[in-house]
């Protein structure tokens, strides 16, 4: 029998010949989000990525905060983003690392460069390294400061970090070669002075390493092989390589650089989010018309269906968009043989049963979801008087409407056929009841076949029926208009979120917890919302609608 062949993706043949090669005889990833701000979608792939491949190659998998950055970061967001991971089932086990535990080392990294003869401290303002930096097509200029000699720069550089300087008086920048065509080169900054209180460390340190500089120290310290990030980071690899090889560590990372995911009219730039935020327009870095993963997690995405999701998009090295639409079929794929089918009545108009016994209650035995049977039975409870979708009902019906209208005769959904007879209205004109008789022969299950209906419609027992909040939402960009408006704004659409107060549930929905989820029958996939939803009033996000006309690309 021919042995299967498993296509592998760019990282993962990089990843063999290292292994074949002896250049590593392990794996050892990471993912390294700085706190400031809530992860995305485009975040998930990355963990799912870095997790996975740790787990296939038995490797480790750290989770290590880089917080290098003071004025930005909250321990908000440092227990969101582990919240998240979690939920996404990355396991870093005991390996939870934070940059700002390695201040020490790299503050001694910097001192090494400095005596290498690698490393000076620079007068310079922000504008005038700029300029000195030169062009894509012109070679920079070198600081006035490069020729300080050692002693002086390890002076002046242990009096930056004794805070004798204020902010941006001084700085300490690699000295590599101001004329590289790679401007990452021309003696970048490693360190810079900043009197801010950091949310892990205090006051301890007025100067602050540069993300470029501390996340290779962080990778070597912690032994990571394979240090995978997104494509904008490919230029920066040449200042990575530089700094583990100038610092002589035995067994240096590997920086590995892959597509980033962008999904087609979403907001996942933290500015904006942060404006919508502030501004009210949502309710929270977690309003489910947001991707943040905890918005989609509020919302009632599933961590199977994420996976699913980013399996689907692949490993790359070119950018690409994916439509929204996949991410709904994914979730689609995952709930529909997992949960109950249940009735909901979004917008209800009474039904009344005019040839029922008054006060009369029957228990039904309906099927929790007819694709499977694992899911059981549960009892609904039918009676005279019950609530039907307004939809489901008109006076004057066009052609192929084979609902309820007077005279006609439909199915009530795992119940009876019922012929509409009258309709009463208010004194708006406004129809609120629809009076019609039930046939007792045609109970569902009862083998009856004496003759068809083509409608079917759901409906929930009015003396029982759970009242709920249902919230339905569109996206939050304008489709049309697409995600900017010229002037950088965001084009908002007005209708990306619908309350419908009075909407009417079975009673089996009682006992239903926040993030729970349901399919109601014909109106969509709704989760309980984490947020507002109490035992004594229920409140539902629609997930995502029944139907789509997406089609997976082959």
């Amino acid at each position: 029998m021919e042995k299967e062949t498993v296509s592998k993706n760019f990282i993962e043949q990089i990843i063999d010949k290292d292994l074949e090669e002896g250049v590593y005889d392990s794996v050892c990833t990471r993912f390294p989000p700085e706190p400031n701000g809530y992860l995305h979608i485009g975040h998930a792939k990355s963990i799912l990525l870095n997790y996975g491949l740790a787990r296939k190659y038995n490797g480790k998998f750290n989770m290590r905060f880089d917080d290098t950055n003071p004025t930005k970061e909250k321990v908000e967001f440092v227990e969101s983003i582990k919240e998240d991971i979690q939920w996404l089932g990355a396991d870093w086990e005991d390996r939870l690392y934070f940059a700002s535990d390695y201040f020490e080392q790299m503050y001694e990294a910097a001192v090494k460069l400095i005596k290498k003869g690698k490393a000076y401290v620079c007068d310079l303002s922000p504008g005038e390294i700029r300029d000195y930096r030169g062009t894509l097509t012109e070679a920079g200029t070198d600081s006035p400061c490069r020729v300080r000699s050692v002693e002086e720069n390890l002076e002046l550089f242990e009096k930056m970090k004794n805070g004798e300087f204020k902010d941006g008086e001084k700085v300490l920048r690699a000295k590599i070669d101001m004329s590289s065509p790679n401007i990452n080169m021309r003696d970048p900054v490693i360190y810079r002075v900043a009197h801010m209180n950091h949310h892990r460390t205090g006051d301890t340190w007025c100067i602050y390493p540069m993300y470029d500089f501390a996340h290779p120290i962080e990778d070597a310290i912690e032994g990571v092989t394979h240090s995978i990030c997104t494509l904008e980071f490919e230029d920066h690899r040449p200042l990575y390589d530089w700094v583990v090889r100038e610092l002589g560590y035995e067994k240096p990372p590997k920086q590995i650089e892959f597509a980033k995911l962008y999904l087609t009219n979403v907001v996942t730039g933290k500015r904006y989010i942060k404006k919508l935020v502030e501004d009210g327009v949502v309710d929270g870095w977690d309003d489910p018309r947001l991707v943040s993963i905890a918005a989609l997690r509020r919302r009632g995405f599933t961590p199977e269906s994420i996976r699913m999701f980013v399996e689907l998009c692949g490993v790359s090295k070119a950018n690409s968009s994916v439509d929204y639409a996949m991410l709904e079929y994914c979730i689609r794929e995952d709930l529909k043989m997992k949960r109950p089918r249940m009735m909901a009545v979004l917008d209800p108009i009474k039904l009344i049963i005019d040839n029922y016994p008054e006060g009369e209650v029957e228990y039904l035995d309906v099927a929790n979801n007819l694709e499977n049977e694992e899911l059981g039975y549960r009892k609904v409870p039918f009676g005279r008087e019950l609530y039907i979708e307004r939809e489901d009902f008109m006076e004057e019906p066009p052609r192929k409407y084979f609902r309820l209208f007077p005279g006609n005769e439909v199915r009530l959904m795992h119940a009876y056929f019922v012929t509409c007879q009258s309709f009463v209205k208010d004194e708006n004109g406004k129809v609120i009841e629809v009076h019609c008789t039930y046939d007792p022969e045609t109970k569902c299950g009862s083998g009856f076949t004496g003759r068809k209906v083509k409608g079917t419609i759901h409906w929930v027992p009015a003396p029982q029926a759970v009242k709920a909040e249902c919230r339905l939402y569109e996206n939050i960009i304008d489709e049309e208009k697409g995600v900017y408006n010229e002037d950088g704004s965001l084009n908002l659409n007005p209708n990306s979120l619908t309350v419908i107060k009075d909407c009417y549930v079975e009673p089996s929905f009682q006992d239903a917890k926040p993030y729970d989820s349901f399919q109601f029958v014909r109106n969509g996939y709704f989760c309980v919302d984490a947020k507002d939803s109490r035992p004594d009033a229920l409140v539902f996000n629609r997930i995502v609608s029944l139907k789509s006309s997406f089609k997976l690309p082959k």
